[in-house]
């Protein structure tokens, strides 16, 4: 089975040789293997873990994303980001990381979207109360 992870900047898993894999949906954690059937569904924000043909176990985090099995033997994915990992504790410290940079990120775009309404407000006010003298 061949696998490929993508996000919208960049192809963050490819590989091949896959003897099974483990996502989670709405209902639940499934399995797949191959000749699987053809199937879409939406994945919850998971990690998606899957098996080579050596037996080593990989993960990726995902948050959200579709998933697609198309003739039994090609799985995507396709997410908003995507953290690969050897191991559970890698993948947790950038999950870890990756969290508090997206917190920074809305706390500064929430900082200068307060500027810029003030701002405004105050070249309205400047603008009405030059209108009325």
């Amino acid at each position: 089975m061949k696998l490929v992870i993508t996000t919208p900047v960049r192809v963050a898993v490819e590989a091949e040789g896959l003897r099974s894999l483990r996502a989670e949906d709405a209902s639940g954690w499934f399995g797949i293997r191959p000749g699987h059937a053809d199937f879409m569904t939406v994945l919850c924000p998971s990690v998606v873990s899957w098996r080579d043909a050596g037996e080593q176990e990989r993960f990726c985090a995902v948050l959200g994303g579709v998933l697609t099995v198309r003739g039994g033997g090609v799985v995507e994915i396709a997410t908003r980001q995507a953290f690969v990992g050897d191991d559970l504790d890698s993948l947790g410290g950038e999950l870890t990381a990756a969290e508090a940079a997206a917190r920074e990120a809305r706390s500064l775009a929430r900082t200068d979207s307060i500027r810029l309404e003030a701002a405004a407000l105050r070249h309205l006010q400047n603008y009405l109360q030059g209108g009325r003298a």
